[in-house]
């Protein structure tokens, strides 16, 4: 998706897809190229030609091949999984980067003891001294809401904020 380049004599991929004919105005052209059939596919699949449509006519100019990224990233997404789309996406990454945060905390803590500094202190203490000598957030501090540390039970409720 290139934005306002002069277009070829050819359809843009909305217009092939839902088999019209493309017109000079036509919204979809400068931001679905014909080599972008299977992206425009997906997006009309999950919000609908129609629907895109009168989003773009509502979003500034200037704002809509960014609006064409989001919606084609949100309809990939949604098609790989289709109960939790985007949510699930950034729940996983969140959980995956609080598991990284706190191994990287437990390594730092072993490399502490190896180097024979005397106060050992468990990584999952709340010490903000520890927190200060590995340049850390205390690791309450990336805990959820709701005081725990797991994040198996928002990824069943999409009411509930997934994390901090």
């Amino acid at each position: 998706m290139r934005g306002h380049e002069p277009r070829s004599s050819s359809s843009c991929a909305a217009c092939k897809l839902l088999k019209r004919r493309c017109t000079p105005t036509c919204i979809f052209a400068p931001y679905f190229r014909s080599s972008d059939l299977i992206t425009f596919a997906k997006v009309h699949k999950v919000f609908g030609a129609s629907n895109v449509s009168k989003l773009l006519g509502e979003v500034p100019e200037e704002q809509r091949q960014e609006t064409v990224n989001s919606l084609a990233y949100e309809a990939e997404v949604r098609l790989k999984d289709p109960v939790y789309g985007c949510i699930g996406a950034i729940a996983s990454l969140q959980k995956k980067m609080l598991e990284l945060q706190h191994d990287l905390a437990v390594a730092r803590t072993r490399l502490l003891a190896h180097s024979g500094v005397t106060n050992q202190v468990s990584p999952l203490d709340d010490s903000p001294e520890l927190a200060a000598f590995l340049d850390l957030v205390p690791y309450s501090d990336l805990m959820l809401l709701d005081g725990s540390t797991s994040l198996d039970a928002y990824l069943y409720d999409l009411g509930q904020p997934p994390f901090v």
